[in-house]
C-alpha cells in the first residue's frame, strides 16, 4: 500500500527528494481515487529504488493543495528536483501515469 503523508512531510519527503516522486491528490470520499488505488501500489512497486510515491489527502492537507493547484481529484504530480514536473488529471491507466515520470 502507498504510503500517506502530511504537509509536515512534504519538503522532506517530496521537495527535497533525490528521486522522482509521485504524489496522488486524493480524498477518501472520491470514487476514482479509490478506483485508482490499486494502480498507483503498482506504479510504486514497479518504481521502488528509482523513484517514491505518497498519496497526500487534500481533506486533510488543503494548503499542499492549493499551493499546486489541484482543483479536482484524483491528481498525479510528478516532482524532480523540488519542482512540479509532468501533471494528470483523473483516473488514468498504469501506462500513462508511468509516463509522467
Amino acid at each position: 500500500m502507498t504510503e500517506q503523508i502530511s504537509s509536515a512531510d512534504w519538503q522532506a519527503k517530496v521537495l527535497d527528494a533525490n528521486e522522482p516522486v509521485l504524489v496522488d491528490f486524493f480524498a477518501t470520499w472520491c470514487g476514482p481515487c479509490k478506483m485508482m488505488a490499486p494502480v498507483i501500489d503498482e506504479v510504486a512497486a514497479e518504481k521502488a529504488g528509482a523513484a517514491s510515491v505518497y498519496k497526500i489527502d487534500i481533506d486533510e492537507n488543503p494548503d499542499i493543495a492549493q499551493q499546486y493547484g489541484v482543483m479536482s481529484i484524483p491528481t498525479f504530480i510528478v516532482f524532480k528536483g523540488g519542482e512540479a514536473a509532468s501533471k494528470t488529471l483523473g483516473a488514468q491507466p498504469k501506462e500513462k501515469i508511468l509516463e509522467l515520470f
